[in-house]
């Protein structure tokens, strides 16, 4: 039997940008253990079993397949989230998304709105951070809404819910403070949709027409409608698209428009206050 360290060593994952990070990954969850007990233990053998389930993590991971699918879970703010192959890997950038909304809202109640929620990763992140907010979280997708009720259910956080609507089909005459959303905003030949993790997200929840921007264009044409004055939108974006969605922001009617940078200072995300009834 071989041990810890020398699967970890021995490991071949050419294709990945984290090879040692995903080899770590993938063993302590083949043991049933923390990464931290593989620093630990370094020196202890790994039974036949446990070096099989390794081995078949290492070969899904070395087919391109995103370490996050193998283990049907994601880190997220706080939170530690079951991800499936029909929704996107929750990512840090989105984050920022988190970080902004509860900088915006005065304390007390509130109802926010999370559109295409996936996973429920931005609903549930602002729900543990706010108990007094009332959070909605939708998707199009059947499946998307039933892994993000589990895991609330598993979060036990009470006060986000999650309903199957096509962006606003299905919320009647709803109105909230904030409404957030991580739409889909790739152009539709960008190369990216053939690289990397991305490869294995389902494409409706990344690609947006030929500019990457129909879906946005949409969430900000409709959102004024389910705004509670002063509500703010807030909108993740891809890095070279904060101008055009701001441009969209101020010609809609929004006030205090303006974008924030990730830590890898891209204009991320854009937002714009809704002043009127």
């Amino acid at each position: 039997m071989a041990s810890i360290e020398s699967l970890l060593r021995t490991a071949e994952l050419p294709d990945s940008p984290s090879p040692r990070l995903d080899a770590e990954l993938l063993l302590a969850d083949a043991l049933g253990k923390p990464r931290s007990y593989l620093r630990t233990w370094a020196d202890r053998e790994v039974d036949a079993e446990a070096a099989a389930r390794f081995a078949s993590s290492l070969a899904r991971r070395r087919n391109g397949e995103p370490v996050a699918y193998i283990l049907g879970r994601q880190g997220f703010w706080s939170l530690d989230l079951d991800v499936a192959p029909h929704t996107l890997i929750p990512r840090p950038d989105t984050e920022l998304l988190v970080e902004t909304s509860l900088t915006l809202l005065p304390g007390g109640p509130a109802r926010v709105l999370d559109l295409g929620t996936g996973s429920g990763a931005i609903a549930l992140a602002l729900a543990s951070e706010r108990p007094s907010w009332q959070v909605t979280g939708v998707d199009r997708v059947g499946e998307a809404v039933a892994l993000a009720e589990g895991n609330r259910a598993r979060l036990g956080l009470h006060n986000a819910v999650f309903k199957v609507s096509h962006w606003f089909d299905a919320l009647g005459g709803e109105r909230y403070g904030l409404i957030v959303s991580n739409p889909p905003y790739i152009a539709s030949d960008d190369h990216h949709l053939g690289e990397g993790d991305v490869r294995f997200e389902p494409s409706s929840a990344l690609v947006s027409g030929a500019d990457g921007l129909d879906d946005i264009r949409l969430i900000i044409t409709g959102g004024p409608a389910y705004l509670a004055a002063p509500g703010w939108l807030l909108l993740e974006h891809g890095f070279d698209q904060a101008e055009a969605v701001r441009e969209l922001l101020n010609q809609r009617g929004f006030v205090e428009v303006h974008s924030r940078r990730d830590l890898a200072d891209h204009e991320r995300i854009s937002l714009g206050r809704w002043p009127h009834e």
